[in-house]
């Protein structure tokens, strides 16, 4: 299985391309982007040394399921997929906020409020939960749009209003859409015994409107519970059985890793690889309900460029 870690093209009408954590995208143009779903995989803001096998095509069949899933919730950004890693779409003027929604108490938030914190993005937490618990109502804790090189920062939803980040009247609009997606997110997991933790939404701007951006409810955005068990594991306090990304932060942490200066990457052996691509397998079939299909991945960066070019000369 050969793995997509780096990308090099250059296509008709191509005016610039980002090199991102995950996905690289090409700029055609004034109004598209071409975004292609690289192997690559990230954790505490560090690209890991080994790329996951199959992992680009499955973010990108997830995110494209869900995207024309909501539709009718918020218009967004995608027109195709010409390849399985890959997405064209409108080139949106995004928010420098993410959109992080919780319905649950774990992960990054647990951490913080297990260390006394019960304050997060301006929302306060009550004394007395416990790892795992739902939220009475879904909550968002929005997070600042890094710029290269530095880390999202937690923010509430005064300081980007008074920062003057998003206009008001957009922030409520976009507050609206995100617990709307949550919603209907919540109801699909259900639908596969999953449950919907916790996710995080980007929107943009594009041609005067509002639309979603990115990725929707895949597992580098997102993390799932299994439904069955989760009642009789929170009552006896253990871990939740879930897939998501957050069994690669455990696995790191685990080896003395989580990104901070001066630590270093734990050895990602073929096991560990091959471990973490079922996962990611697992998760598309559990979310989307259906077999997943490996591609060939014999000449990958050949088939890519093949596919948006010869997708691009249609329009």
């Amino acid at each position: 299985m050969n793995a997509l870690t780096t990308t090099k093209f250059s296509f008709p009408g191509q005016t610039d391309v980002y090199h991102g954590k995950v996905r690289d995208v090409y700029f055609i143009g004034d109004n598209l982007l071409c975004m292609v779903a690289t192997d690559r995989i990230s954790a505490f803001d560090v690209i890991l040394p080994e790329g996951i096998p199959y992992k680009g095509q499955i973010l990108n069949q997830i995110a494209a399921k869900f995207l024309n899933a909501t539709r009718d919730i918020v218009p967004n950004w995608l027109l195709a997929t010409p390849d399985p890693m890959v997405s064209v779409g409108y080139r949106c003027q995004g928010y420098p906020v993410e959109m992080i929604v919780r319905g649950y108490l774990c992960g990054s938030a647990w951490r913080a409020y297990k260390s006394g914190v019960r304050e997060i993005c301006g929302v306060k937490l009550p004394d007395g939960m416990r790892e795992n618990e739902k939220f009475p109502t879904p909550i968002i804790t929005p997070t600042t749009k890094a710029e290269i090189g530095t880390h999202d920062e937690d923010i509430s939803r005064e300081e980007i209003l008074a920062r003057g980040l998003v206009p008001e009247k957009e922030y409520k609009q976009i507050e609206q859409y995100a617990l709307a997606l949550f919603a209907r997110g919540q109801k699909i997991a259900n639908q596969h015994g999953l449950i919907l933790v916790d996710t995080k939404y980007e929107f943009g701007q594009y041609d005067g409107q509002v639309m979603l951006m990115d990725e929707v409810h895949t597992p580098d955005s997102s993390r799932y519970f299994y439904a069955e068990g989760y009642a009789e594991r929170f009552a006896a306090g253990e871990p939740q059985r879930q897939l998501s990304k957050e069994f690669v932060r455990e696995w790191l942490m685990s080896n003395g890793f989580q990104g901070k200066e001066g630590q270093q990457v734990p050895e990602m052996t073929p096991t560990i690889v091959k471990d973490i691509t079922d996962r990611y397998i697992e998760l598309f079939e559990g979310i989307t309900g259906d077999k997943f299909v490996q591609e060939d991945t014999a000449n990958l960066a050949s088939r890519i460029e093949n596919n948006i070019t010869s997708y691009l000369k249609t329009l």
